[in-house]
């Protein structure tokens, strides 16, 4: 099993980066390696979403489809992900976003995975830091994008908070 934790300061605010994380339909735009998403259900059962999604992704002569259910908890601003069918034997993660004090917040998440085929897997350890950290900045750089990059920008939009 791969698995990797990390806690990142980000300058927007804990609302901000839920609602980009849970925009699944727009991580084909920015997200590396992720060609195709498709929402193939979504329901609401008071603060909490339930999304199936199907996502592709490639990465030079792999490609490959997965499904999974994503709970996006909007009261607790916190995302969980559990893999329902694919080439895993599994695959969760989670996000939580957490206000800070002194403004921005924390993004915390965590992934664990493991292939069924044991070249997939053996490929995937093999690049996951790199990987791993290409996702991360991804997230940071779509941010700034649909924020603006400034830590006022960010607050601005926030009545200076």
């Amino acid at each position: 099993m791969t698995s990797r934790r990390t806690s990142t300061h980000v300058p927007y605010s804990a609302a901000q980066m839920f609602a980009l994380v849970a925009g699944v339909d727009r991580y084909p735009e920015f997200l590396p390696w992720c060609v195709a998403l498709r929402i193939a259900e979504r329901k609401r059962d008071g603060d909490i979403e339930f999304v199936i999604a199907d996502m592709a992704v490639a990465y030079k002569v792999f490609r490959e489809r997965f499904r999974s259910l994503v709970r996006l908890d909007h009261a607790a601003r916190k995302i969980d992900v559990d893999y329902i069918d694919g080439p895993f034997r599994s695959l969760t993660n989670s996000w939580a976003f957490g206000d800070q004090p002194g403004g921005g917040s924390i993004v915390d998440f965590s992934i664990q995975f493991e292939f069924r085929s044991v070249l997939l897997q053996a490929t995937a350890r093999s690049v996951f830091e790199k990987a791993f950290a290409r996702m991360s900045d991804a997230f940071v750089a779509r941010a700034d994008s649909v924020y603006g990059s400034s830590p006022n920008a960010a607050l601005d939009g926030m009545g200076g908070r």
